[in-house]
């Protein structure tokens, strides 16, 4: 999306990359700066590409079946058949049960796109995905109205954001997501295992969850989303339950070639993973690193420790 930029670096410099649709004149250094999470430079300015918005001709269609593994197959096979819903998602029961309750039973997935553009786009991607879908017999179809309202209300404004803090200094019950991603092969495995590792290690968990909403002809993303009761002072609750956690669904997620942040971002709750996560790769990240910030300080032990 992300056309060109400007950016300003550690010893004042500003450096602009121009707008251009496409160019080949070596290395793509837009990649140098999105993404840096202020650890090399700050953006000023970004251009980005605009995109019709049709929302009249938007389309949903869902299916509820009670196997997260059979909905990975169906995810899969839509997206490498070729088609581009503008959403595509696979909830499992527990994180379902927050948006579903209208139409899923308890122990229902939830496989849902939506699809948006121009007309005969929609009604194609929508006929496609229908008809690829039809070959699991155990997902059975959800009606598209109940999608769209969900879909409409989806977003997180003022309001709710206030509700939930003044939910959860009355409950103690506190609420985060850790989301990575794994190719198709692996998913399904690291989801598991990571889920299991969840229950069996972190004893004060109320739910554990989560849903997949990103989805490429290569693999796809796991969003994990998670409640546990805070029983220690507030001061301790990151140590002891956020980072335990989000360390568990990393080394998961690691010991199957996955990245530990799909798309949240490292900041400095997953720098202890940086090394494995980039590999001999990271003498790349290390060496720009020295070059843009030789004093460090710039976001210091923002993605790089």
């Amino acid at each position: 999306m992300v056309v060109g930029l400007e950016a300003v670096f550690a010893d004042g410099t500003v450096t602009r990359i121009k707008n251009v649709p496409r160019r080949a004149v070596g290395p793509d250094i837009r990649h140098v700066v999105i993404g840096n999470e202020g650890a090399l430079c700050f953006i000023t300015e970004v251009t980005v590409k605009l995109f019709p918005f049709l929302p009249e001709n938007n389309a949903f269609v869902g299916w509820t079946l009670k196997s997260m593994r059979r909905g990975f197959e169906a995810l899969r096979e839509v997206i490498v058949a070729g088609y581009r819903p503008s959403v595509a998602r696979l909830y499992d029961p527990p994180d379902g049960a927050f948006h579903f309750g209208k139409f899923a039973a308890k122990d229902d997935c939830v496989l849902l796109f939506m699809a948006e553009g121009p007309a005969g786009i929609v009604k194609a991607t929508v006929e496609g995905i229908r008809e690829i879908v039809a070959r699991f017999p155990e997902c059975r179809p959800v009606d598209p109205h109940h999608l769209a309202e969900w879909f409409a209300d989806l977003n997180w404004g003022p309001n709710k954001i206030a509700n939930e803090r003044r939910e959860i200094l009355a409950t103690r019950s506190m609420g985060r997501t850790t989301e990575v991603s794994a190719d198709w092969s692996t998913i399904c495995d690291l989801y598991e295992n990571a889920l299991k590792r969840l229950r069996a290690e972190m004893p004060d968990i109320t739910m554990a969850g989560g849903h997949s909403s990103h989805a490429y002809i290569n693999g796809t993303n796991m969003y994990f989303v998670y409640y546990y009761d805070v029983k220690c002072p507030p001061e301790e609750e990151v140590a002891r339950y956020r980072t335990e956690i989000n360390r568990i669904i990393c080394e998961e997620t690691l010991k199957l070639g996955g990245s530990v942040v799909h798309h949240h971002g490292m900041g400095k709750a997953h720098t202890p993973w940086v090394r494995e996560e980039y590999g001999s790769s990271y003498y790349i990240l290390e060496r720009l690193k020295r070059a843009f910030d030789p004093n460090e300080v710039m976001n210091k032990a923002c993605i790089i420790p």
